[in-house]
């Protein structure tokens, strides 16, 4: 279990590998909208792999520069809620609404909202808290949850995909994915005490221990 919570962003970008594959060789018996949903999942993959790996800084400028953390290694964010929010939480949700596609429209009403948070979050609370211009998981926001946004708006409007229940189900939904699916798990997973600590790569230049 341990290797998963240092690991799980490590096999979504091999997940992301074998996603891609599938769309690729099953591109002519998909759904626009069937596509669009296997790549929203594609999409966070590459989003997280940005954030916990390629630049890895995220967990470090979330509790130092949004929660003030005196130790931003551990606290309120460690691996072990990491892995709940973005896999338990994440991947199984974005999995379902690639999986259902039309049968679950509000699902994928629901994840969409939650790229749509998180490049918002990205783009102006991080920023503007952590004073920079870019933090990491910025990039994918843009480069992928934009287009699948914008793509998912064009795709069911045009098909006439989604009804008045889709919506009302989509957007609740979504909403208590953002708050209680990310913020909360954060909230009632703090543990000053934790043995789920990340690693040093992890931290925000500042924060990392010389020492190690």
């Amino acid at each position: 279990m341990n290797f998963l919570r240092n690991h799980w962003y490590d096999l979504g970008g091999f997940l992301a590998i074998i996603v891609s594959a599938y769309i690729y060789t099953n591109y002519s018996n998909l759904t626009n909208y069937q596509i669009l949903m296997w790549l929203s999942l594609v999409s966070l993959f590459f989003h997280q792999l940005e954030e916990y790996r390629i630049v890895g800084t995220f967990p470090g400028m979330v509790n130092s520069a949004i929660f003030n953390s005196k130790m931003p290694d551990r606290y309120p964010l460690n691996t072990n809620t990491a892995f709940y929010v973005n896999v338990v939480v994440g991947w199984t949700s974005y999995f379902l609404a690639a999986m259902l596609a039309e049968k679950a429209i509000w699902l994928g009403i629901a994840t969409i909202m939650v790229s749509m948070g998180n490049t918002i979050a990205h783009t102006t609370i991080f920023n503007i808290k952590a004073k920079t211009w870019y933090n990491a998981g910025l990039a994918t926001s843009w480069l992928l949850f934009v287009p699948c946004t914008c793509f998912f708006i064009f795709t069911v409007h045009t098909n006439h995909l989604t009804t008045t229940t889709d919506y009302i189900i989509g957007i609740a939904l979504g909403i208590t994915l953002n708050v209680v699916g990310i913020l909360k798990l954060i909230d009632w997973m703090a543990d000053e005490n934790t043995t789920y600590i990340f690693s040093d790569r992890n931290m925000l230049p500042k924060d990392r221990n010389k020492d190690r």
